[in-house]
C-alpha cells in the first residue's frame, strides 16, 4: 500500500479536489491534483501499435513479438482494446512461460490510465511503475482473472516530474492464467476519461486499508466507485453462498462462503454480518474457518449450511458441510455434515463429535452438501434436506432427528430427484411450506431453480417449476423465517459460469442481495419482492412524476444508488413496446423491454460496461387489472428488478465511467401511459 491512497473524486474528475487517505493516521486529507499542471508525455508507443517498438524484454520468454496481437475477441467476449493492438501476455510462449518488459522511460505526470487484463496475483503477475534513479516499485495492479481489460486509474501526483518507467512482470508458473495483459497507458487529463466522460477510478491501489482507517464503515465501504451501497459485500476477498440465515436475539444473521485471502473461490470460511432489520448491516468477526488455514494450498473448507435456534439454551447452532481436500488428504471422505454452537454469536467452537453425518448416502457421486435444517409440521419433528445428484439427474437427500440436540440424523431417503435437465448436482437445497404448498428451490447447472408442490413426509410431488430468478447474477438462494412470520430469502449476486468479476481489480468480489420475501405466485409459482424495510434505506425525498404518458423518450433522473418504482397501465398504452434505460451515458447503458404483445420482460446488459454482457427474459403475468407494477434497485454496479407478479431478473454491471448514472423511459411506436413513476435516493447499507 502506498502512504497516500486515493479514496473519492468529488467533482466527477481530477481536475480540482480530491481526498486521500494516510492509513497511518485515518484522516482524510484534502490535496489540489489537477491533470494539467505536470502533464508530461508518457511512454513510447503506449498502446502497442507499432508492435514492440519503444518497449525491452529484460528476461525469460513470456513477452516478445508474438504477444503484441490483434486478437478482437476470445471465448468470454470482447479483449476491450483500444486501437487494434495490445500487448497479450499468453500469445508469445503461453501461461507457465515467466518474463519481464519495460517501456521507455518518461516524466511522471500528475494521473495516469492504462488497460490491464489477464490472471489475479499480486505478487507475480502485473503491471508496475518504477522510479528509474533507484528501481523501486512505486505502484502496482494485477488482472481480474479475465483476459478483457479494464481501465485502472493512478494518482502519481506524488512523482511528477521524476523519471520512470513501466513494468510488465510476470513470474508466474501456473498453467492456467498465468500471464498479464496491457494496453493503452495514458497520462495527464487523457488518461481521466474519453469524449467528455470520466472513468470510473479502479485499481487495488485506490482503496483505503480497512485494518487501519478510522473512516466509518459507510465511508470505507463508499470509497469504491463500483461497490454497491446498500448491498452486502466484502470489504476485501471472496463470497458466494449466503448461509445460516435466521433471525437470532432480535437481529438477522447472515454467513456468507468467504475466501479472505483473494478475491475468487479458496479455502472456505464463513464471514459474518447480523443486522436489526434485514437491511442495515454490521460486520463481525469470521464464523467458521477452514480446517488446515496453514496451508494455503489446501481448499478444504467449511461448505454451505444453515442455521437453527437451540429452544433450551438460547444458543446458535450452526449445521454444515465439511470439505475435504481429497488430494492432500486421500483417505478422507470428501464431504460430511458437521456443527458449531454458539452463545455470543461472534465464536463458534466446533462439536467435539463432529461429523454429525458421517458421509452420503449411496446413490450420491456427484457430491452430498449444504444441508439445510427444518421443521416438518407434517412428521412433527426436525427434517434435513442435503443436496446430492448422480449421472443422470440431480436429486436431494432427506434427514431426520429426534434428537433435540440435532446432532444425531437417520437418512430417510430421496426427497425428489430430477430428470436431468436442472442438472446432474443439486446444490444449497432449501424446503419448506408456504400458504398450503410445499417449496423446493436448489442450484442445478448454476442456475436457481423452484420446484412447488405437495409433501406428504418423506417424499415430494412437484406440481410447478421455474426460475429463482431470471437474470444472469443469481444463485444459492438461502430461505428463513422471520420473528413477524415471513418467509424471506437471500441469493447471491453471482454465478459460476462466467468470468466477469471486475472487481477483482479492486481486491473484492460477490455481492449478496438485498433480503426478499417470498409468496405463492396466482400462476402457482415462487415469487418475490424487496422486504418492506428496503424503503428505510431512503436518504431523501422521491422524485414523483405522477401519471405519465410517454411519447418518445423522457429522463427520470440521474442516479447509481436508487430505486425506480412505476406502475403501468397497459390498457392504455399503445406503444407495442417500451424500454427503461438505466446506468445510461452516450457510451453505455442497461436496457430493460417490454413487449406488450408477448408479455416478455427482456433485461439486456449487452452495453453496459465490465460486467457480464448478454440478454435475459421472462414472461410477465398478465395483471388482472391491466396494471403493471415494477420496483428497480440500483446499486452503483447491480440491479435488481422486481415485477408484481413476482418475476425478479438480477444482473451485476461495472459501467466504465462516472457519468453513466441517467434513467431514461423510452416509448416508441405510440405512448406508454404511467400511472405513477417514483425515483427515490437510496443510501447506505453499512452500519
Amino acid at each position: 500500500m502506498r502512504n497516500f491512497l486515493f479514496q473519492q473524486v468529488l467533482t466527477g474528475s481530477l481536475l480540482s479536489s480530491t481526498i486521500f487517505v494516510t492509513p497511518a493516521v485515518g484522516k482524510a486529507i484534502r490535496r489540489t491534483t489537477s491533470c494539467h499542471s505536470n502533464h508530461y508525455p508518457g511512454p513510447v508507443n503506449p498502446s502497442f501499435e507499432t508492435g514492440l517498438t519503444g518497449w525491452t524484454v529484460i528476461s525469460g520468454d513470456a513477452f516478445g513479438n508474438a504477444s503484441v496481437s490483434s486478437a478482437s475477441s476470445y471465448w468470454g467476449g470482447p479483449f476491450n482494446q483500444v486501437g487494434s493492438n495490445f500487448l497479450w501476455g499468453y500469445a508469445e510462449s503461453g501461461d507457465p512461460a515467466v518474463g519481464q518488459l519495460h517501456s521507455s522511460t518518461f516524466q511522471a505526470s500528475n494521473v495516469m490510465s492504462f488497460l490491464v487484463g489477464g490472471g489475479w496475483d499480486p505478487v507475480n503477475l502485473y503491471v508496475g511503475l518504477v522510479r528509474a534513479s533507484d528501481g523501486e516499485l512505486l505502484l502496482s495492479q494485477t488482472g481480474s482473472q479475465d483476459e478483457a481489460l479494464i481501465r485502472i486509474v493512478w494518482d502519481t501526483s506524488s512523482y511528477a516530474g521524476q523519471n520512470v518507467y513501466m513494468t510488465v512482470y510476470d513470474n508466474s508458473t501456473a498453467t492456467s492464467w498465468g500471464h498479464i495483459n496491457l494496453d493503452d497507458v495514458r497520462t495527464g487529463c487523457d488518461a481521466l476519461g474519453d469524449g467528455g466522460l470520466t472513468f470510473n477510478v479502479l485499481g487495488q491501489v485506490n482503496q483505503p486499508d480497512q485494518s487501519t482507517s478510522t473512516l466509518s464503515p459507510s465511508q470505507l465501504y463508499a470509497a469504491d466507485s463500483v461497490r454497491p451501497q446498500f448491498h452486502y459485500t466484502p470489504y476485501q476477498g471472496w463470497i458466494n453462498d449466503p448461509a445460516g440465515l435466521i433471525e437470532w436475539n432480535g437481529r438477522h444473521q447472515l454467513f456468507s462462503q468467504f475466501n479472505p485471502v483473494a478475491p475468487y473461490w479458496g479455502p472456505m470460511h464463513w464471514s459474518h454480518a447480523d443486522s436489526p432489520d434485514a437491511v442495515h448491516w454490521h460486520n463481525l468477526p469470521v464464523a467458521l474457518y477452514p480446517p488446515y488455514p496453514e496451508n494455503p494450498a489446501d481448499s478444504s473448507g467449511r461448505y454451505t449450511g444453515s442455521a437453527v435456534l437451540d429452544k433450551d439454551t438460547g444458543a446458535l447452532q450452526l449445521i454444515f458441510t465439511d470439505a475435504t481436500d481429497t488430494a492432500l488428504h486421500p483417505n478422507a471422505v470428501p464431504e460430511v455434515v458437521s456443527s458449531a454452537k454458539s452463545t455470543d454469536g461472534i465464536n463458534f467452537p466446533l462439536y467435539s463429535g463432529n461429523p454429525i453425518i458421517a458421509g452420503p448416502p449411496a446413490g450420491s457421486p456427484s457430491g452430498f452438501r449444504d444441508p439445510k435444517v427444518f421443521w416438518d409440521p407434517v412428521g412433527n419433528s426436525w427434517k434435513m434436506v442435503v443436496g446430492s445428484g448422480d449421472a443422470t439427474s440431480g436429486k436431494v437427500q432427506l434427514f431426520t432427528t429426534s434428537d433435540p440436540d440435532l446432532l444425531q440424523w437417520s437418512y430417510v431417503g430421496v426427497l425428489t430427484e430430477g430428470d436431468g435437465s436442472t442438472g446432474t448436482m443439486w446444490e444449497c437445497p432449501n424446503f419448506f411450506p408456504l400458504d398450503d404448498k410445499w417449496v423446493l428451490f436448489y442450484g442445478g447447472d448454476s442456475v436457481g431453480w423452484y420446484e412447488v408442490g405437495s409433501y406428504n413426509g418423506t417424499q415430494f410431488t412437484s406440481e410447478k417449476v421455474g426460475l429463482l430468478d431470471a437474470g444472469p447474477d443469481s444463485y444459492a438462494t438461502q430461505w428463513y423465517i422471520d420473528s413477524a412470520g415471513r418467509n424471506l430469502a437471500i441469493t447471491w449476486m453471482g454465478n459460476w459460469p462466467t468470468s466477469k468479476w471486475p472487481s477483482r481489480i479492486n481486491g473484492w468480489a460477490g455481492v449478496q442481495s438485498v433480503t426478499r420475501q417470498l409468496f405463492i405466485r396466482e400462476d402457482g409459482g415462487l415469487g418475490s419482492k424487496p422486504i418492506d424495510e428496503v424503503s428505510s434505506l431512503a436518504t431523501g425525498a422521491a422524485t414523483e412524476l405522477g401519471a405519465t404518458n410517454v411519447h418518445g423518450t423522457i429522463t427520470v433522473g440521474s442516479s447509481n444508488t436508487a430505486r425506480l418504482q412505476m406502475s403501468v397501465d397497459l390498457a392504455s398504452t399503445n406503444a407495442p413496446a417500451f424500454t427503461v434505460l438505466l446506468y445510461s451515458s452516450s457510451a453505455e447503458q442497461v436496457a430493460l423491454t417490454y413487449t406488450v404483445a408477448n408479455r416478455t420482460l427482456t433485461l439486456d446488459t449487452t452495453d453496459a460496461g465490465y460486467g457480464q454482457a448478454g440478454t435475459w427474459g421472462a414472461v410477465i403475468a398478465a395483471p388482472t387489472d391491466n396494471v403493471m407494477t415494477m420496483d428497480l434497485l440500483i446499486d452503483r454496479s447491480s440491479v435488481e428488478v422486481f415485477v408484481g407478479d413476482g418475476t425478479a431478473m438480477t444482473a451485476t454491471v461495472f459501467p466504465r465511467y462516472q457519468e453513466s448514472k441517467d434513467i431514461k423511459i423510452v416509448s416508441n411506436g405510440g405512448k406508454t401511459v404511467f400511472e405513477s413513476v417514483s425515483l427515490t435516493p437510496l443510501g447506505s447499507t453499512w452500519i
